[in-house]
């Protein structure tokens, strides 16, 4: 099993997972990760189902913690601040380390209240009108949506609440986003404008991004990390990292027999 991380010593780590374990009571949902998260890159997870893609991601900002049974083990670190160290505020976490769900979620709220909110909570002082607008921009929308900024966040379409849900993110100014198949639940067209707003963003963020799209992650990512599931002796399953490379070597030449058949469609 190849589980080092593909990041050369002139590129900063941004997130590291050192021998993570995840646990839901006693389940052990995934085990010894060990991965370092380049700064202004994508990096792809994928997999089949249950192997603890959206588990992993959702370690990086603390959102397990929700889960009462939840309990991990191992390092996680933020730069070189431990995540999960007794002095550690998760609220601040989840700000610098934003969330895109599966599903577009604005808030019953107007289009300008919705990016508005996060950065109204956290004590923004500057000018709130170039917030909104510059995270609209940032996240492709302002165009479409500046005439309209009154109108309910749920009035539009569903590409362009998720776009919605992007600005919300990227306007509490954090430093990475971790998006969980933001694209899913969208029309091919919409997918690729997601697609090509990726791009775009990774010049200022570091992105996250897991994704049961094969097509998608050869796309937009710099990196991918193939995860897997194996039984366990209690006759459940368990996730573990099986690669994790360059994007190219992943889907052209990965080290292990089954990522090359999780990728040409083979399994999975």
């Amino acid at each position: 099993m190849r589980s080092n991380s593909p990041v050369t010593n002139s590129t900063e780590t941004v997130l590291r997972a050192q021998n993570v374990n995840v646990y839901y009571g006693n389940f052990l949902a995934i085990r010894d990760i060990n991965m370092d998260i380049p700064k202004n890159r994508i990096t792809a997870f994928i997999g089949p189902s249950g192997c603890g893609k959206s588990t992993l991601l959702r370690c990086f900002n603390r959102l397990n913690d929700l889960i009462e049974s939840f309990r991990a083990e191992g390092r996680i670190y933020y730069g070189n601040r431990d995540l999960y160290a007794e002095d550690i505020d998760p609220v601040e976490v989840r700000r610098r380390i934003g969330m895109v769900f599966q599903k577009p979620n604005p808030f019953p709220k107007s289009i300008y209240d919705n990016v508005a909110f996060g950065a109204r909570i956290n004590g923004y002082r500057g000018d709130m009108d170039e917030l909104v607008e510059r995270s609209l921009r940032g996240a492709a929308l302002w165009d479409e949506v500046k005439d309209k900024l009154k109108q309910s966040g749920l009035s539009l379409s569903g590409g362009q609440q998720q776009r919605l849900c992007i600005a919300r993110a990227i306007a509490v100014q954090p430093d990475v986003i971790l998006m969980d198949e933001p694209c899913s639940a969208l029309d091919p067209i919409s997918t690729l404008r997601i697609e090509d707003l990726l791009h775009e963003l990774k010049e200022q963020y570091t992105i996250v991004i897991v994704t049961h799209n094969m097509q998608q992650a050869s796309r937009v990512s710099d990196l991918t990390a193939f995860f897997n599931v194996q039984a366990t002796e209690k006759g459940g399953r368990m996730g573990y990292l099986v690669e994790f490379d360059r994007t190219e070597v992943i889907f052209q030449s990965p080290k292990e027999e089954s990522t090359r058949e999780y990728v040409s469609g083979r399994f999975g």
